[in-house]
C-alpha cells in the first residue's frame, strides 16, 4: 500500500465506544476520515457520546464474536482500513470470567483478521496487542524480542491474538502491524477501576482513594495522545516492509509506582489526602516497562507527553466533566 491519507478514507475501528478507540476514532474523524464501528452492547452512554462523537460516526450493532458481523461491516462498508482494539481489557473481570474474556479476544481477533482477508478493499490493519503480553520477565524493559509469557487470561489472550495476527501476515500477507502499549491515561477514560480516573474521581469528590495492591507494583504510564499518535504514525509507515509483520513497544520508558502515581496525582490536584492501601491485589505482575527505541529508530515515534503533563490535562478533563 501507498502512504496514508486519511481523508475520504473508510476505516474500521473496533473498540471505538470503549477508551483508547474512542480517541482514534475522534482522531480519524478530525481528519476527515469516515469512521465505521462494531458495538454489541448499547450504553447508557459510552465513550462515543462522551467524545461527541455520536453523529459523525457510523454504529453497526453487532459482535466480534460473530463472524457474520465482521464480514459485514467490512463488506458493506468497503473499509479501507482497520483498527482493532477492542478487548475485554480489565484485569479483573478478566480473570473472573476467562472464557468470555477469550471469546472477545481471541475469537474476535481472528474473526476480525478473516474478514479482512477475504475482503478485497482491505488495505491495512493495525492489531493492538499490550505489554501485558509479556507477562513477567527477568530481564526490563521489555523489548520486541522478549518472549510472550501471557500467564493470566488477560495477558494470554493479548499473547494468542499476536501469534493469530502474525500466521495471518506470514500466511496470506495480510498487511498488518501489531502495537503493544503500555498503561494508557487521560480524559475520558470512564473505566473507574483503573487508577488513574478512580484516584481524580474520589479525590474530586472528597473521598479517600482506595489502592488494591500495596503500591510497589511498577508500570510505565503513557498519555492518550502520545497513544494515538502511536498508531496513526505506525499505520502511516505501513506501506513499508520493515514495518510489515512487525509488532513495536510504545511507551514512556520510565517505570512509575503505583504509589508515586498516587502522589503525583495528590500533588498536581493540591491536595492532602493518604490512600487507603488494601494490599490485596493478585495476579498482577511486579515490574513492568517498555522499551520504546524500536519505534523510535524505524517510525521516528518517541512519546511526547511527561506524566505531570499528561495528569494536568486528564484531571482538568475530569473537573470539568465529572462534576
Amino acid at each position: 500500500m501507498d502512504k496514508m491519507s486519511w481523508k475520504g478514507l473508510n476505516v474500521l475501528v473496533t473498540g471505538a465506544d470503549g477508551f483508547i478507540g474512542s480517541h482514534i476514532a475522534k482522531a480519524l474523524i478530525e481528519r476527515g476520515s469516515n469512521v465505521v464501528t462494531i458495538v454489541r452492547d448499547i450504553k447508557k452512554k459510552s465513550n462515543i457520546d462522551v467524545l461527541g462523537i455520536k453523529d459523525k460516526i457510523t454504529i453497526i450493532h453487532g459482535d466480534l464474536v460473530n463472524y457474520a458481523d465482521c464480514e459485514r461491516a467490512i463488506n458493506e462498508y468497503d473499509i479501507e482500513f482497520v483498527f482493532h482494539i477492542a478487548a475485554q481489557a480489565i484485569v479483573g473481570p478478566a480473570n473472573r470470567s476467562p472464557l468470555s474474556t477469550f471469546e472477545s479476544n481471541i475469537k474476535g481477533t481472528w474473526n476480525i483478521l478473516e474478514a479482512c482477508r477475504l475482503c478485497k478493499t482491505v488495505k491495512g490493519i493495525i492489531v493492538a496487542s499490550s505489554d501485558k503480553a509479556y507477562g513477567q520477565q527477568k530481564k526490563l524493559p521489555y523489548t520486541e524480542e522478549s518472549p510472550l509469557n501471557g500467564y493470566y487470561p488477560y495477558d494470554a489472550s493479548k499473547a494468542c491474538a499476536e501469534l493469530l495476527a502474525r500466521s495471518y501476515f506470514m500466511t496470506y500477507a495480510l498487511p498488518l502491524a501489531i502495537t503493544r502499549n503500555a498503561n494508557t491515561y487521560g480524559p475520558a477514560d470512564m473505566n473507574m477501576s483503573r487508577i488513574v480516573p478512580d484516584v481524580i474521581t474520589s479525590l474530586l469528590k472528597g473521598g479517600q482513594p482506595v489502592i488494591r495492591s500495596d503500591g510497589s507494583p511498577e508500570r510505565d504510564y503513557m498519555y492518550i495522545k502520545d497513544a494515538i499518535s502511536a498508531y496513526l504514525t505506525l499505520a502511516e509507515n505501513l506501506h513499508r516492509k520493515d514495518v510489515l509483520g512487525q509488532a513495536f513497544n510504545f511507551g514512556t520508558g520510565k517505570p512509575v509506582s503505583v504509589l508515586s502515581l498516587y502522589n503525583a496525582i495528590i500533588k498536581a490536584m493540591g491536595k492532602d489526602t493518604k490512600p487507603k492501601i488494601l494490599g490485596e491485589a493478585k495476579n498482577e505482575i511486579d515490574r513492568q516497562y517498555l522499551d520504546s527505541s524500536k519505534a523510535k529508530r524505524v517510525l521516528g515515534w518517541e512519546s511526547a507527553y511527561s506524566l505531570e503533563q499528561g495528569l494536568k490535562e486528564t484531571i482538568e478533563w475530569y473537573k470539568n466533566n465529572t462534576q
